[in-house]
């Protein structure tokens, strides 16, 4: 497959700037593409744009993205990541790629292409753990992250289950499965008087902490050498689980 004439193929393709093997190209006026090959022009490195567009910050990406090429895609991660990346007005903080059997991006036109290429975004640290399996990595790409909207928030990693007694809440999953931190910070609160009740969580870096309802909020971090309960009241332990998802 003659790579870099398939990509320079595009309709509306033309050159991503002063950028070297590298192009862009659009469906319509919502959706933005760019790609790099890499320096044998086997392997084509692709960023999506959503809405807002930002060209200089596709270079950005794509620049970076082939510098950290051998850390981002090398081994056997489903979503590797580099941290370091800075683009002038983005607080995005990390390049990430997801690898083909995560991204799915020209399957139904060109296979052959989908299994070559590799989709870099920009993102935050937080968001990624490096164990992700290939299930929790498709469910990060395609519905948590929204990896092509330039203007989001971070979504940090975590994994949670919990159990409450009073409002009959509670995890359907055998053990901690990904979440949402807004459903952290909701469901610490909740465990007043619900007796028996708990939320573990934990963040990328694979630690896990567990409050406990015990008349008071109650926190155990399970790999501490004092791996005890201590009290914690409620304001100070939602800061601290917010805290411990940006690591």
């Amino acid at each position: 497959m003659d790579l870099q004439s398939l990509v320079a193929g595009f309709r509306n393709a033309a050159p991503l700037g002063e950028l070297e093997q590298a192009w862009q190209w659009n469906l319509n006026p919502v959706l933005h593409f760019a790609g790099a090959l890499r320096g044998d022009g086997k392997r084509l490195l692709q960023t999506n744009q959503r809405g807002k567009h930002d060209e200089s910050l596709a270079r950005a990406v794509l620049s970076f993205a082939r510098e950290h090429e051998e850390g981002l895609i090398g081994g056997e991660r489903f979503i590797g990541f580099a941290e370091g990346f800075s683009a002038p007005g983005y607080a995005f903080d990390t390049v990430a790629a997801a690898v083909p059997q995560v991204h799915g991006h020209h399957k139904a036109q060109n296979p052959d292409l989908t299994a070559v290429t590799y989709i870099v975004f920009p993102g935050y640290a937080c968001e990624f753990s490096g164990r992700e399996s290939l299930a929790e990595a498709e469910a990060r790409y395609a519905k948590m992250l929204h990896p092509a909207e330039i203007g989001r928030e971070p979504v940090p990693f975590l994994k949670m289950r919990f159990d409450n007694p009073r409002t009959g809440g509670g995890s359907t999953n055998p053990g901690r499965a990904l979440s949402y931190e807004r459903i952290l910070l909701q469901e610490i609160p909740q465990l007043e008087n619900a007796v028996g009740g708990f939320v573990e969580f934990e963040n990328r870096h694979g630690k896990v902490w567990r409050t406990d309802w015990d008349g008071g909020w109650t926190l155990t971090e399970s790999e501490a050498e004092d791996s005890s309960p201590r009290e914690v009241g409620l304001d100070e332990l939602l800061v601290f689980a917010a805290d411990r998802l940006r690591d």
